[in-house]
């Protein structure tokens, strides 16, 4: 069972940055060999996949997000990370990692976290962007 525990969130004006980190724990095989992302779902709203890390380490985006946002993982320390750059309001949401076993490509597997979701996910940390 995987578990997984997200930081770093907060209140943060817009044109501001935030860097979140999920410490990930409980697999059995290396967290190298898991597909992880970012999602983010606001009151009222659908959920949206924000960013994707595939085991080869290749990425996938949100068109919302794109060029402002970075995903990365440490292996090592067995920790995912979401860097946000230039804040928007509508950045405004809870913030979820997720993780799967699952063989997928990013691109394939933004569309299936956005749809489906993800076998594991966290409890969330609040991002707020004032403006």
């Amino acid at each position: 069972q995987v578990q997984l525990v997200e930081s770093g969130g907060g209140s943060v004006q817009a044109g501001g940055s935030v860097r979140l980190s999920c410490a990930a724990s409980g697999y059995t095989y290396s967290m190298y060999w898991l597909v992880m992302g970012w999602f983010r779902q606001a009151p009222g709203k659908e959920r949206e996949g924000v960013a994707v890390i595939d085991s080869d380490g290749s990425t996938s985006y949100a068109d919302s997000v794109k060029g402002r946002c970075t995903i990365s993982k440490d292996n090592a320390k067995n920790t995912l990370y979401l860097q946000m750059n230039s804040l928007k309001p509508e950045d405004t949401a809870m913030y979820y990692c997720a993780a799967d076993y699952r063989r997928m490509t990013a691109i394939q597997a933004l569309g299936v976290m956005t749809r489906n979701g993800f076998n594991y996910g966290g409890q969330g940390t609040q991002v707020t962007v004032s403006s």
